[in-house]
């Protein structure tokens, strides 16, 4: 959920922007006299960084309103009060700021964490987890989540998404560019093809790109995975994961598409697996059981 928020905020983004310049004719300007790779390099990297920040600052807002989450404030109830205390608890071991506490109304049993800063952070957990998990693995899942913000790993996350960003805007109108000129015979300016063709490119190389941030963010939950046994105990972490597999493979608990703590049932292959943010659950939990 962090992950596929981010990405979808820092597409519209970028999509927004590059229709807007294209509006105002920057890049026009920038292809008066043909294309400047220089220039249209620095502008690609300007506007792919910035889309990338401009996601990852309006992270935290854009998951409280996407998941209807409810900060708790003051908590009304023990077990929210065990979760604010919980969340406190694991925070301080981990040496980041204590972080917002929410709940959102979800069935399936979920969690996320995001934030520009790993001292201003969120850490959510659906209604399903906390009903169905019990107190040691519900800390080892708030362990896992304080892991990925003690990591950094919406700030790498970001740097990432700026360098593809910067590609991918690049790319878009290198290709639109050459299919204006070539298949559309325009050789003055350009013409309605390079935008519309420049616009599908980006769309089209921001979904395919977007596997590298997959990758990246498979990788680092395994790294989240183990800051969640350091925090919370292995045998609690293993049991979560364990846990959400056994839900993963039941098909009314959890439907086919892809959780923020955990991936759908089944591991996909071919193509697919280029698209999963998560490693399957298994492999997870022998990372976790290979682990000294």
């Amino acid at each position: 959920m962090r992950i596929l928020l981010f990405l979808a905020t820092n597409l519209a983004v970028i999509l927004v922007a590059s229709i807007t310049l294209k509006l105002l004719g920057v890049d026009s300007y920038l292809a008066q006299n043909g294309i400047q790779y220089g220039s249209l390099l620095a502008f690609a990297a300007v506007f792919g960084f910035a889309g990338a920040i401009v996601s990852l600052l309006i992270s935290k807002p854009m998951a409280k309103w996407s998941t209807r989450a409810r900060v708790i404030d003051n908590p009304r109830t023990p077990a929210e009060r065990w979760l604010v205390d919980t969340v406190r608890e694991l925070s301080g071991k981990a040496g980041i700021g204590m972080p917002e506490v929410a709940i959102f109304p979800a069935s399936q049993s979920n969690a996320f964490a995001t934030g520009w800063n790993r001292n201003q952070a969120l850490v959510a957990v659906s209604e399903g987890l906390l009903h169905r998990f019990d107190r040691e693995e519900i800390r080892a899942v708030l362990g896992h989540e304080i892991g990925h913000v003690a990591n950094g790993d919406m700030i790498t996350l970001a740097l990432i998404q700026g360098v593809v960003n910067t590609f991918v805007i690049f790319a878009s109108r290198v290709i639109g560019s050459f299919v204006d000129r070539v298949v559309f015979r325009n050789e003055s300016g350009h013409g309605i093809g390079f935008f519309v063709v420049s616009i599908v490119a980006e769309i089209v190389l921001g979904i395919l790109a977007s596997t590298i941030v997959f990758w990246f963010s498979r990788r680092r939950e395994f790294r989240a995975d183990s800051a969640g046994a350091r925090l919370a105990g292995r045998d609690a972490m293993i049991s979560a994961l364990a846990r959400l597999k056994q839900e993963s493979e039941v098909p009314d608990q959890m439907p086919d598409s892809l959780q923020a703590f955990g991936i759908n049932r089944g591991a996909r292959n071919g193509l697919g697996a280029l698209f999963m943010t998560h490693p399957p659950l298994e492999d997870r939990i022998a990372a976790l059981q290979d682990s000294s």
